[in-house]
């Protein structure tokens, strides 16, 4: 089938990679001539583990091609639009013109037939306007939200846990004819995938776009849960680690997403708790998520309790102290640094007078380009020399498995802040070590 990709971020192109992989024809369309051209070219304009792979295969193949004309989705049968859906600068709402604009420009160039898939991450209600939109060209709009992780987009796109089909209904609540038609060609398009056993739930609009903003708050709910017994912990010496270990155990809470530290960050928790928080206001039913303040919140004060324990191991001043970062994106196995507390964290030590240097594997160009009062080095070594306290940021794993006394031969002051608690703490402190972590005695 011929399919076109409208949005060629990080779930743009990967969703066209993949489905081209699929056996699909497909193009992608985007505004961003440099990110065209990488793509046309075979790279991944960010990091993304196995996309660029994909890319080559799929190029090779003749399935995959990319353009900044919206005219190219000529003959295309199914439209994804993957554009993104910031937060709105000064608001917590999400802003919605690049949305907005893309389904300007494809209305010209649907066929009664064809169906408009949205993939974005939007604020209910949209689906219904878009909808109204597209209604005269005679194509039907489905919404199939994305649930993404980065750094597993590529899995996560070919064998996803869940499909979800918002599609539209009539008065009584019943799929309309439409409906239908555009649920079976989609099924088409999602056809590998569906055959190996991938649930499908198939919903209406308000619910289809509701899925990935309380799948969202969810978690985040649940990071900043443990985040909030980190503090009790450091009240009262218990060790948030094995508290979350325990509670883990239960069937009803499991251990993911319980791993206390820094906090969430990237391009989608944060201002997705955000946006439905405004959206929720925007409704009338704003004490229904009023919850969802203090997530926010928790979540900010992980960054300033970790400015803080630096102080401390400074004994009470960062002025002047050279303090390492290692992690400049907000996880491990991406590129991303949207909202990162490990370069939160670094800009605020910046501000305490600290001379900070900055280290990631894969983010350092993206922080640069950011922060760019900021000091960098491209290896650890590099970072941490004459340094007066390490501060571990991103839990990447060569991070992870760092050589406490090869370490101890470079720094100035063996203090070792674990922001993500993934260290190993009696290692740390044999090999001479201040070790300090959020929610850790």
């Amino acid at each position: 089938m011929r399919i076109s990709v409208i949005g060629c971020g990080y779930l743009g192109a990967v969703h066209a990679a993949a489905m081209a992989s699929l056996g699909h024809e497909v193009v992608g369309i985007d505004v961003d001539e440099r990110k065209i051209d990488a793509l046309r070219a075979g790279r991944a304009p960010f990091f993304e583990p196995g996309l660029p792979e994909l890319l080559l295969e799929a190029g090779d193949a003749g399935g995959l091609t990319f353009s900044t004309d919206i005219a190219a989705v000529a003959g295309a049968r199914v439209h994804f639009v993957c554009v993104g859906t910031p937060q709105m600068k000064g608001e917590f709402r999400a802003d919605m013109r690049y949305v907005d604009a893309s389904v300007t420009s494809l209305l010209p160039h649907l066929q009664p037939g064809d169906v408009v898939v949205g993939k974005s991450t939007v604020p209910v209600g949209t689906a219904e306007r878009l909808a109204e939109q597209i209604a005269p060209t005679g194509a039907t709009l489905i919404w199939n939200p994305e649930f993404l992780r980065e750094g597993f987009a590529v899995e996560d796109t070919l064998h996803p846990d869940r499909f979800v089909y918002g599609l539209p209904t009539d008065e009584a609540g019943v799929v309309t004819a439409a409906g239908e038609a555009a649920k079976a060609l989609l099924d088409e398009v999602y056809a590998t995938p569906l055959s190996d056993g991938t649930p499908l739930v198939v919903t209406d609009y308000p619910t289809a776009q509701l899925v990935k903003v309380a799948a969202n708050s969810f978690l985040a709910t649940k990071i900043s849960f443990i985040n909030a017994m980190a503090e009790l912990c450091e009240a009262t010496g218990g060790d948030v680690t094995q508290l979350a270990d325990a509670i883990g155990y239960d069937v009803r809470i499991g251990r993911k997403f319980l791993n206390a530290g820094l906090g969430f960050g990237g391009g989608c928790l944060p201002k997705d708790i955000r946006a439905f928080m405004a959206r929720a206001g925007e409704l009338g039913v704003d004490q229904a998520l009023t919850f969802l303040r203090e997530v926010d919140s928790i979540n900010g004060r992980r960054r300033e309790r970790m400015v803080e324990l630096a102080r401390e191991v400074c004994e009470g001043t960062l002025v002047g102290k050279r303090v390492a970062v290692l992690g400049a994106t907000f996880k491990p196995n991406s590129d991303d640094i949207r909202d990162s507390p490990a370069l939160a964290v670094a800009d605020m030590l910046d501000k305490a007078g600290a001379h900070v240097v900055v280290t990631d594997p894969q983010g350092i160009e993206n922080a640069r380009a950011a922060r760019p009062d900021l000091h960098y080095a491209d290896d650890v070594l590099d970072a941490v020399r004459d340094a007066d306290v390490v501060l571990l940021g991103t839990e990447w794993a060569q991070y992870r498995d760092l050589d406490p006394d090869k370490l101890a031969d470079v720094v100035a002051a063996k203090h070792i802040l674990d922001g993500r608690n993934v260290l190993d703490p009696a290692r740390w402190r044999a090999a001479g070590w201040t070790y300090r972590a959020l929610g850790r005695p």
